[in-house]
């Protein structure tokens, strides 16, 4: 009889001929059972050897379940104590119902009408080199597998039949991307819930002009997306700052700032810009707000396919059983910027009102990009690809953080570099800058687009007793490094820093140009 004591076994069913490997199986078992109710928030679980031992497994894929379940926050590890579902979960767990006073047509819908902010491009966001954000190893591509694949459909071109036309996009891409959201990030849908857009902010807009009237109050991360906050300033909205915290949107902290919020804009798997996972607590309470509230969550599944010290985050929207959740992704990320195309996966009820506003904008997307991708995706070299990529930017991403130690060493705090394409870096509070945003309290003209006049006149605010990121980063987009400031980042008073992204740089060329960004510091 194996002794058990210092935790209550699951019913976790073991497969041996089932495709899923064992630590896939373990770890869906727990969470399984933490969201059905039947482990308690606070209660132990076995040691992961007894557990090996109750079910007659090796230990390796117990620790690998473990390891998992602990990033996603589902347990809690106390020292000299054992392992322990969350305290911080909601003592009943379970899924959400659906509500019963709300029928679905009145749900909250409208079109919107308003001035955006000028264009007005910052030196920093369109250069391509070291510490560039959202720049993927271009060089890595199957660019040869590819162009036979657009070469193929570009000579099979027959005339548009209906399904090509629609607003939703191709019907077989639909098919493969909802293949592949329901495999790797546990997304619920089917193929008609899928909306082809030319990358994540045509979503974004698409999402804003169905859900919100001039006027309406929507929750945003702060810090945060800056593009989220001026799409809501120019549709006549009013964007509440929430504050972002270790486990994420700080959900009682939105509901003190605007209870009536009609949106929440999140970025669960991967913050941006600290790169923080939302904690499995944060994301209950998000839903609970959403049913409660009868809001909307718009899920910015940012950078989720890239995560170096445990598997990928399943996705908010999979624990929605409300239909309250907007989940939108791209393929921007992983294949190259310039595709310009991603999706967006639509509670049904809403399809039609979102097909009717895209409809309105460009009628139907372009499909040459998508027959293609469709092939990729289906012949397994989609998977393969991101695969190859995570591994190549583990290493990267290790190069970055060793150089910036060996450089700077306690001097920059690191954050968010657990997964992703970039992490960032914030100075010590007695280095705040003393002019710019945070000398108004509020955004600077850089935050709405354009620059600062301290950025202007190329003056590290180092000389007047502090530091200045984005005269910092103005500076050294001179010098072709690009530096992203944190501070653009934040509505009110910001942190200073830069996002720093490591993919489309090589490791042995890391450690030369972190010794760069401590030229460009001047420290």
């Amino acid at each position: 009889m194996i002794d058990v004591s210092s935790g209550i076994v699951p019913v976790i069913p073991i497969d041996r001929e089932a495709a899923a490997p064992l630590h896939r199986q373990v770890y869906a078992g727990f969470r399984e059972a933490i969201l059905r109710g039947d482990l308690a928030a606070g209660q132990q679980v076995p040691s992961s050897r007894a557990l090996a031992a109750e079910l007659e497994i090796s230990r390796f894929p117990v620790l690998d379940a473990y390891s998992q379940l602990l990033a996603e926050g589902f347990f809690e590890s106390r020292v000299g104590a054992g392992t322990f579902v969350s305290a911080s979960l909601p003592r009943a767990a379970g899924h959400p119902k659906k509500s019963v006073d709300e029928p679905l047509s009145s749900r909250h819908t409208s079109h919107r009408s308003a001035l955006f902010p000028p264009y007005d491009p910052n030196p920093w966001r369109f250069g391509w080199g070291a510490f560039g954000v959202h720049q993927p190893a271009l060089d890595q591509f199957p660019f040869d597998l590819w162009s036979k694949l657009l070469s193929r459909h570009s000579r099979a071109l027959q005339i548009p039949s209906p399904n090509i036309r629609g607003p939703l996009g191709l019907m077989p891409f639909r098919e493969a991307v909802c293949s592949y959201l329901r495999t790797a990030r546990a997304v619920r849908c089917d193929p008609g819930q899928v909306m082809v857009v030319s990358g994540s902010q045509q979503a974004l807009d698409i999402t804003t002009r169905v859900l919100l009237d001039p006027g309406d109050e929507a929750w945003i991360e702060e810090p945060g997306y800056p593009l989220v906050r001026s799409l809501l300033l120019g549709s006549g909205c009013r964007p509440v700052a929430v504050p972002v915290d270790d486990d994420g949107l700080n959900v009682s902290a939105g509901t003190r700032m605007a209870p009536n919020a009609r949106v929440a804009f999140v970025t669960p798997s991967h913050h941006y810009a600290l790169g923080v996972t939302m904690s499995a607590s944060r994301r209950f309470q998000l839903l609970e707000w959403s049913r409660r509230a009868s809001a909307w969550i718009v899920e910015d599944d940012y950078d989720s396919e890239y995560r170096y010290d445990s598997m990928p985050i399943p996705s908010l929207q999979g624990l929605d059983t409300s239909d309250r959740v907007i989940y939108i992704g791209t393929f921007s990320k992983v294949f190259r910027p310039s595709l310009r195309l991603g999706y967006i996966v639509i509670p049904a009820d809403l399809v039609d009102r979102f097909a009717s506003v895209r409809f309105s904008m460009d009628i139907f997307p372009a499909f040459l990009f998508q027959e293609a991708l469709t092939d990729f995706m289906r012949d397994g070299h989609f998977a393969r690809h991101i695969r190859r990529m995570r591994s190549l930017y583990k290493g990267r991403r290790t190069a970055l953080v060793e150089s910036l130690h060996a450089e700077f060493g306690d001097f920059l705090t690191i954050h968010g570099s657990e997964a992703g394409m970039h992490l960032t870096v914030t100075v010590p509070e007695s280095f705040r800058s003393d002019v710019g945003n945070g000398a108004r309290g509020g955004v600077s003209d850089s935050a709405r687009g354009g620059v600062s006049d301290s950025a202007r006149g190329g003056v590290n605010d180092g000389a007047r007793g502090g530091f200045n990121d984005v005269a910092i980063a103005t500076r050294a987009a001179k010098e072709k490094l690009w530096l992203w400031p944190l501070s653009q980042c934040y509505t009110g008073k910001p942190r200073q820093g830069f996002l720093l992204g490591f993919s489309n740089t090589p490791e042995d060329q890391m450690p030369q140009a972190v010794r760069r960004l401590r030229h460009a510091l001047q420290l």
